[in-house]
């Protein structure tokens, strides 16, 4: 097998592992980004020191004009959530989107509900 096809999935295409997506990183640089945080671009120009991948443009652009949960970004994109933490938290040190925390805790379902969701989407 060539060097090339290594990093090819014939069903999925390229394959890029999510912590070289992240620079290696598993943690977001702010603990704003929760899974259920919602998240607007701010529309702003991105700093000269900014260093922005491709996903992140992607990021800005999935967010762009419309207030989106963290959880719902990542299953569009097709990143794993904690990726799309991880680079949410660059955009927010570079100022380029907003996070405000999930509408009080009483409106979030239950841990045994989500359990239960879970083990309803697995029996599927």
């Amino acid at each position: 097998m060539s060097r090339e096809h290594e990093w090819v999935d014939e069903e999925a295409g390229p394959v890029v592992r999510p912590y070289a997506v992240a620079r290696g990183r598993t943690r977001s640089a702010s603990s704003e980004v929760d899974l259920l945080a919602i998240v607007v671009a701010t529309g702003l120009p991105a700093p000269s020191n900014a260093e922005l991948s491709a996903q992140h443009r992607r990021l800005l652009s999935g967010t762009a004009g419309q207030s989106r949960p963290v959880a719902e970004i990542a299953s569009d994109l097709g990143l794993p959530v904690g990726v799309v933490r991880v680079l949410l938290g660059d955009l927010l040190e570079y100022g380029l989107v907003t996070v405000r925390p999930p509408r009080d805790k009483a409106a979030t379902p239950s841990e045994s509900l989500l359990r239960e969701v879970i083990n309803g989407l697995r029996a599927l």
